[in-house]
């Protein structure tokens, strides 16, 4: 390890300011919603927003999909991502690269299971849903809740992210600030133009 270089089980110096921004949003859902960039197999990027789940580490994070969904055929074919995370009353903008981690199966299996449990019943009648972005069928059943007896849906996706770079850009100040981290640096902090 170099001398710049943070032990195994230290935080990413960034870590501590992705929690305080995310803490002065308060209550509000946008602490949680970041946005997934991912290249669609004809190379055309794709965006979607998501609900962080957690950290598995300290520079991997965990989403939930539908496996039924686009993006995770993106993921297959290009496991690179880029995450941003806009956090308004903290007038700042978080931008996470890295790529989709395959996990070997027991750990998936258990780690579903544990996000499954940790969800609400509102939050896991999503998965009950019919796929999303086929065509709308009226009849088709929308429940509102699952139950903690159900078991976890096939279609129950976990995303983890191993982040190699960080950006961040504050806009609070005259003028912006802008600061970059990157794993292969030993999260060595970096400032740019904003």
């Amino acid at each position: 390890m170099s001398a710049d270089a943070l032990p195994a089980d230290a935080l990413p110096p960034w870590r501590p300011l992705l929690r305080g921004a995310r803490e002065r949003e308060g209550l509000s859902p946008m602490a949680r919603w970041l946005q997934l960039a991912t290249v669609a197999p004809d190379g055309t990027p794709r965006v979607r927003t998501l609900v962080f789940r957690g950290w598995a580490d300290g520079a991997c994070l965990d989403l939930l999909t539908d496996g039924r969904s686009a993006k995770v055929t993106d993921l297959a074919a290009e496991a690179a991502v880029e995450l941003c995370w806009l956090l308004p009353r903290a007038r700042c903008q978080f931008r996470l690269r890295g790529q989709r981690l395959a996990l070997p199966a027991e750990v998936e299996r258990r780690e579903r299971q544990r996000h499954w449990r940790q969800l609400t019943p509102a939050g896991r009648a999503l998965w009950g849903w019919p796929p999303p972005g086929e065509p709308f069928e009226p009849a088709a059943a929308f429940p509102s809740e699952l139950g903690d007896a159900e078991p976890v849906p096939e279609s129950l996706v976990l995303l983890r992210c191993e982040i190699g770079q960080v950006e961040l850009l504050e806009l609070g100040a005259h003028p912006h600030r802008r600061r970059r981290w990157r794993a292969t640096t030993g999260w060595h902090e970096e400032p740019l133009n904003p």
